[in-house]
């Protein structure tokens, strides 16, 4: 009876402190994140970037859309941010099915290699590998957004019956970021 008695107590002990051990670790990244907050941002090993608020990416991509519909073409535009990642996709009424994940592609393709991809297309010619990127779409339509000549987002435009046609409403949408 003792040692189980004995077990018993042993048992609560340790498991009092474990969460004791668990509670004091729950609170650890307060005090880490409050050391973040104060880092030195002209430290050489942090670099800013720029990146494109939400309201202008709906601007962009509105105006891209625009472009299309004065046109009678039904298009589907997509920005992306610097790392490629979806900021805003506009479906316009009628689009094809195909041309959401294409004006995604092209948007990629473009912020990427900071290039239009009616350009990048041409450059198949000496690489033809390029095409098999994963996520990338080698086809007019992609224009990127510049500051300073370096990317900070592409625009894409896909569903128009040319390649040419979707990249002059991605410009539209560049141009729009310029106003």
């Amino acid at each position: 009876m003792k040692k189980t008695l004995l077990g018993a107590v042993t048992a609560a002990v340790v498991a009092a402190g474990t969460f004791g051990a668990v509670a004091a670790n729950a609170s650890a990244p307060a005090a880490e994140s409050k050391a973040a907050v104060t880092a030195d941002i002209s430290n050489q090993n942090l670099r800013q970037s720029t990146h494109l608020t939400i309201e202008a990416a709906t601007r962009a991509a509105q105006a891209a859309l625009d472009a299309a519909e004065k046109e009678n073409q039904r298009v589907t535009v997509a920005v992306v941010d610097r790392n490629g990642n979806t900021v805003v996709t506009l479906r316009g009424d009628g689009a094809g099915p195909q041309s959401y994940e294409s004006a995604q592609k092209k948007a990629y393709t473009a912020v990427s290699w900071n290039a239009p991809t009616s350009e990048l297309v041409k450059r198949l010619e000496q690489a033809p590998n390029l095409k098999d990127i994963p996520g990338t779409l080698f086809l007019g339509g992609g224009a990127p957004v510049q500051v300073n000549g370096g990317p900070v987002a592409g625009i894409g435009v896909a569903g128009a019956p040319s390649g040419e046609l979707d990249e002059k409403f991605a410009q539209a949408g560049v141009a729009a970021l310029g106003r």
